[in-house]
């Protein structure tokens, strides 16, 4: 008969499962709030309208942070349809307000190429000019990478600051990252293409350093400028390299153990984090905005039948992500290339999902992964067009209609993924003591279950599982522990 067990012990127990009780609930108080605090920091960081950016002198490297207002769109259409060039121009004015700024006009120009001196012909400046002196705008936003002297040329006609596509993205990468390794990389990212494009106004940086050693010939003030950004470009490679020691040590557990990784990767605003949030509960930010989130996340999953994976969000890619940030976030986009699986987001309610599907494939294939196995996920099927989901699905192998939103597919999205993982390979027959329930619970999270009986001399597992189970299990035969 089994003795009475102590009143004490019973209150002990009610009060362990009431705090497990109270913790789990704070903890999804605190995701909530936590992810509310983001967006409400995210908001006020937001430029207050009226806030002059004329050009200015404001640091010996002319290293400044963008302070966009009202600003015109340009843009030249030099290949595809008119559709394409109207789609690339609502991108950048999704960029540009997702930037803090308001749209006051946007032009394109079809020519066969940009023009090198000026981006646009001398008589689309002119049409500019007017319409920068009628909306009151104080930056033009091109739609395309710069060379200095075209920057140099069309701020001395324009008579406005000028930047271009690349600098957009690269002031938003510096708005939302957080983290020290993102701030790192978007720092970099900048300096990188700022280091080509070092200027003054006038004669501010062509002056040779001054006083005491810095008579005679010396090193001009540019050039003092250009050596001190090399130096902390440097700095932060270095600084860069061991934070990826950090990230790369965790990526070797999971491989060691043989835990599969699943990369959620996808254009940017398609919804990777809202997809991360339904599979995992893991309170990523979620904003409508475009790349809201730029850290990645990594979190444990469990399959239906018991084993762990693990799933990564990682930073949104859009068409002509500058190599600067590509080069900079390589070891966080590594993330992608190193997993077994990539689970690839599409906006199925955007004008034109084939594009960006196309634009990352070739940013991941750049990376490595382009042979790595793909489940084309696309998302917000709640608000797509049905014509262009069903034939997405009819061109897409392996690709599956979800909306992130209401939870539609996603149990099938789910079975997918699972379904898609990399299997173990060695078979196994083992008799495994009651004592040893450590080797049950590992064989069910890290393998796959065949049968499992049970007897007086303990579990029976049939079981498929990695070469690494493998071998400690025939080590524990040998030693008489755990029975053929």
């Amino acid at each position: 008969m089994t003795p009475p067990q102590d009143p004490l012990d019973l209150d002990i127990d009610q009060l362990l499962r009431e705090s497990a009780r109270v913790a789990s609930e704070y903890d999804s108080t605190e995701n909530d709030e936590s992810q509310q605090q983001d967006l409400q920091d995210r908001q006020a960081l937001r430029r207050v309208s009226g806030l002059s950016t004329e050009l200015q002198d404001v640091n010996d490297a002319e290293y400044r942070q963008l302070r966009l207002e009202k600003v015109v769109l340009v843009g030249v259409w030099i290949e595809g349809t008119a559709v394409d060039a109207e789609n690339s121009m609502k991108e950048l004015a999704a960029l540009a307000e997702t930037a803090g700024s308001e749209v006051m006009e946007g032009f394109i120009q079809r020519r066969d190429r940009p023009d090198a001196s000026t981006f646009v012909g001398s008589g689309k400046v002119a049409e500019i000019r007017q319409a920068v002196i009628a909306t009151g705008a104080d930056t033009v936003v091109c739609d395309g990478e710069l060379s200095p002297a075209q920057l140099r040329t069309l701020e001395s006609k324009l008579k406005v600051k000028v930047i271009d596509r690349t600098a957009l993205i690269l002031d938003i990468f510096a708005q939302h990252a957080k983290s020290r390794e993102g701030k790192a990389q978007v720092e970099l990212a900048q300096m990188s293409y700022m280091l080509p494009r070092l200027r003054g106004w006038g004669d501010s940086l062509s002056r040779q350093a001054g006083g005491i050693g810095g008579r005679g010939p010396g090193e001009t003030k540019i050039e003092t400028d250009r050596r001190r950004i090399n130096d902390k470009m440097a700095k932060l490679r270095k600084e860069i390299k061991e934070m990826k020691v950090a990230r790369d040590t965790k990526r070797q557990e999971r491989t060691r153990y043989n835990i599969p990784s699943v990369a959620i990767a996808g254009y940017t605003n398609a919804g990777k984090s809202s997809l991360m949030n339904r599979l995992t509960n893991a309170g990523v930010l979620v904003e409508n905005a475009l790349f809201a989130t730029l850290d990645p996340t990594v979190r444990q999953v469990k399959t239906n039948d018991g084993r762990i994976y693990t799933l990564a969000d990682t930073v949104g890619f859009v068409r002509h992500l500058p190599h600067q940030l590509v080069e900079a976030f390589k070891s966080t986009l590594e993330e992608v290339a190193a997993s077994d699986l990539i689970v690839h987001v599409v906006d199925g309610s955007h004008p034109d999902p084939r594009e960006q599907i196309r634009a990352v494939r070739e940013v991941i294939n750049s990376l490595g992964g382009g042979d790595l196995p793909e489940i084309i996920a696309i998302n917000k099927a709640d608000i797509a067009a049905p014509e262009v989901l069903m034939q997405l699905l009819r061109e897409e192998t392996n690709s599956f209609a979800f909306s992130a939103r209401t939870g539609f597919g996603i149990e099938t999205l789910i079975k997918a993924i699972e379904t898609s993982l990399p299997r173990p390979r060695v078979e196994v027959h083992a008799t495994i003591p009651f004592n040893r329930g450590d080797l049950v619970s590992i064989i069910h999270e890290r393998g796959e279950v065949l049968a499992e009986t049970y007897s007086e001399e303990g579990t029976y597992m049939h079981a498929m599982v990695d070469a690494h189970i493998a071998k400690k299990l025939e080590e524990l035969i040998e030693a008489g522990v755990v029975k053929k």
